[in-house]
C-alpha cells in the first residue's frame, strides 16, 4: 500500500514529536510544529499520538490512494472540501486534494498504521537544515511515493462509531486554531529582558506583531519597531529552546520554533509559555500576535490546562473506538 504525491504543495514533511535528548550535541529536538493537533490526528485513525504524519503548510498536497485508506486531517483548517477532524475510509484510487489554508497555517494528515519509513536517531521527522529523517530528509515532491506500513489497518474504521450510513459525524475539538487575530501569546522575561530599557521593553509587549514572509520552522522573524539594547556590550552565546525569543542587532525579534538552533549569540528578550508555541505555530505569514508577560505558575497553569483539554479529546476518541 502506498500513497503517490500528485502536487506536493508549498511544504509538506513527514513529522512527529521529535528526537529529544540531543541538544547537547547540538541537534534539537524538532518535530511537528503543532504537536496537540498531530496527536489528535493520529488518535483518530487508531495510532500510538506519536506516530509519524504528513505536516501541511498554507498550501496543502495533492494525494492519490492506491488502496483504501484510513486517514484524518487536523489542525488548520484547508478549503479542499475534504473532512477536518473526523476518520475518513479513502477508497482505493481517490484523490485528496487539500486546497489552501482557510484558518489557521499547519495541519497534519494521519494514516492508519503510519508510514513505513526509517527512524533515524528514534525519530521519523524530516529535519529540514541537516537533510536527514522523514521521507529522503527533504520536503516531499510531485511523483514521490509514501510506502504505508501496515496495509491492514484501514480495518480499523469498522470499529468506529457511525450513523446508520456509514459515516462518521463526530469530530475533534481544534484545540489550537486561533478565533481571531491578533493572537495572544504569554510571555516569560528572558535572560536579557533586564539589559533593555523600559521604552523597548514596553514596545515588545505593546506591539502588535506581524508574522514576517521570511519566517520558517526554524523561526518567526516579527515585523514591528526596532527594540535597541541599553547596552552595547558583547553576550556570550547561551541555550536556547523551542520559544525562545531572540533580538538581533537590526532590533527585529525573532521566535525560535520546531527547527531552531541549540545555541545562540542574540540577547534572549523573553521565551514564550510552552502551551502558546502551538498556537503561535498556526499563523501564517502576515499573521498578528500581541505579547502578554506572564510567570511561571501562570506559565505552568496553561500547560496544565491544554494538557487536560488534550487528554478529554483523547479520551473521546477513544470511546468512539469502543475502548
Amino acid at each position: 500500500m502506498s500513497i503517490r504525491v500528485l502536487r506536493p504543495g508549498l511544504l509538506t514533511t513527514l513529522q512527529d514529536h521529535g528526537r529529544h535528548g540531543l541538544q547537547h550535541v547540538g541537534l534539537c529536538p524538532g518535530g511537528a510544529m503543532d504537536p496537540m493537533a498531530l496527536s489528535l490526528a493520529n488518535a483518530l485513525v487508531g495510532n500510538p499520538r506519536d506516530e509519524a504524519a504528513l505536516e501541511i503548510t498554507v498550501i496543502g498536497p495533492e494525494l492519490a490512494f492506491e488502496e483504501d485508506t484510513l486517514v484524518a486531517v487536523c489542525g488548520a483548517e484547508f478549503q479542499g472540501g475534504f473532512p477536518h477532524n473526523r476518520p475518513v475510509l479513502a477508497p482505493a484510487g481517490s484523490r485528496f486534494n487539500v486546497g489552501r489554508a482557510a484558518r489557521g497555517a499547519r495541519a497534519y494528515v494521519a494514516v492508519a498504521g503510519g508510514f513505513a519509513v526509517d527512524p533515524v536517531l528514534g525519530s521519523r521527522s524530516t529535519y529540514l537544515p541537516g537533510a536527514f529523517g522523514g521521507f529522503q530528509g527533504r520536503a516531499l515532491r510531485h511523483g514521490d511515493v509514501l510506502p504505508l506500513r501496515d496495509p491492514a489497518a484501514a480495518g480499523r474504521f469498522a470499529q468506529l462509531k457511525k450513523t446508520r450510513d456509514g459515516t462518521v459525524k463526530w469530530s475533534a475539538p481544534p484545540l489550537t486554531l486561533p478565533d481571531r487575530e491578533p493572537v495572544l501569546i504569554h510571555v516569560l522575561e528572558g535572560q536579557h529582558y533586564g539589559s533593555f530599557d523600559g521604552n523597548a521593553q514596553r514596545m515588545f509587549l505593546d506591539t502588535v506583531w506581524r508574522i514576517a514572509p521570511d519566517s520558517n520552522r526554524m523561526g518567526f522573524r516579527l515585523a514591528g519597531p526596532a527594540l535597541v539594547r541599553a547596552k552595547d556590550d558583547e553576550i556570550l552565546s547561551g541555550p536556547t529552546a523551542l520559544g525562545t525569543v531572540q533580538v538581533p542587532a537590526n532590533g527585529a525579534p525573532i521566535a525560535l520554533m520546531a527547527d531552531h538552533q541549540t545555541t545562540g549569540g542574540y540577547p534572549r528578550i523573553a521565551e514564550i509559555a510552552s502551551a502558546d508555541v502551538a498556537r503561535l505555530a498556526q499563523l501564517a505569514p502576515g499573521g498578528t500576535v500581541h505579547f502578554a508577560r506572564c510567570d511561571l505558575g501562570i506559565a505552568a497553569e496553561l500547560r496544565h490546562h491544554m494538557s487536560e483539554r488534550l487528554e478529554a479529546a483523547l479520551r473521546g476518541i477513544a470511546w468512539n473506538y469502543g475502548q
